[in-house]
């Protein structure tokens, strides 16, 4: 009895664990989630005190964004540690100490790629500032080629779906892929795993991930990031939109 008792304590234990990182992770998800809204409701509003001239409040709100992107940090540490733990976690007769597996496993994490402020999301903030009166102008210390660089950086890891070609930001029902975090449509990215059974890999040229339906999902965040995108674009070419309307006139 004592040699079947064992596998399935250990099967339940596994199952319990599986069911709690699923929680940690959905609650930690929803927190990023507010904590990018709050980032984008700020920048707005700092915008709209640029314009008004209130520069110190600017600068308050600029500081207020660099302590919410280090709690955002803290949390997609948080993220990948549970998922780390979650697949390297091996169920034992020892009791273990899952807080101090946290810990280290975050401690790693930020060991490795440490917090900075120059981050995509803190540099769309500055240059959202930067355009209330510098519109397709380079911010100091930039060279005018750099513009297009860092205005048209994103989170997302895919511009386009790799099976439709459509812009991510045109997608009527984007996915993402929880392994490999590559976007889809998705219509024609489940018909492709359905067809391209057992094995369906990752559409994207060079990604070795196997895809399972039930793990690609429009996660929380991702309508906000494809939404901050679209954001993004549309201040980027409204200088240039100016910029043809000059020509013309001039003529």
């Amino acid at each position: 009895m004592a040699s079947t008792s064992a596998p399935r304590a250990h099967s339940s234990a596994a199952g319990r664990i599986a069911t709690a990182v699923s929680n940690l992770a959905s609650d930690n998800q929803s927190l990023i989630v507010d904590i990018r809204k709050s980032l984008a409701m700020i920048k707005g509003i700092a915008v709209d005190l640029e314009k008004d001239q209130q520069s110190d409040k600017v600068k308050e709100l600029e500081a207020t964004v660099l302590e919410l992107l280090e709690a955002y940090n803290d949390c997609t540490y948080f993220s990948e540690a549970i998922q780390s733990i979650r697949s390297l976690y091996q169920p034992s007769d020892q009791p273990t100490h899952f807080k101090k597996l946290l810990e280290d496993e975050v401690a790693k994490l930020k060991e490795t790629s440490p917090f900075s402020p120059n981050n995509p999301l803190y540099r769309q903030f500055k240059e959202a500032i930067w355009n209330v009166h510098h519109a397709g102008q380079p911010m100091p210390g930039e060279e005018q080629e750099d513009i297009i660089m860092t205005s048209t950086q994103t989170n997302l890891l895919n511009i386009t779906c790799p099976l439709t070609g459509k812009p991510v930001i045109e997608l009527q029902s984007p996915v993402r892929c929880m392994d490999c975090k590559h976007i889809y449509e998705k219509d024609p990215i489940l018909h492709y795993i359905r067809t391209k059974k057992p094995h369906p890999r990752c559409p994207v040229a060079g990604c070795p991930k196997i895809l399972q339906s039930e793990r690609v999902v429009c996660d929380p965040l991702l309508s906000i990031e494809i939404e901050e995108m679209r954001s993004t674009e549309n201040v980027t070419l409204q200088p240039m939109v100016v910029e043809d309307f000059t020509e013309v006139d001039d003529e």
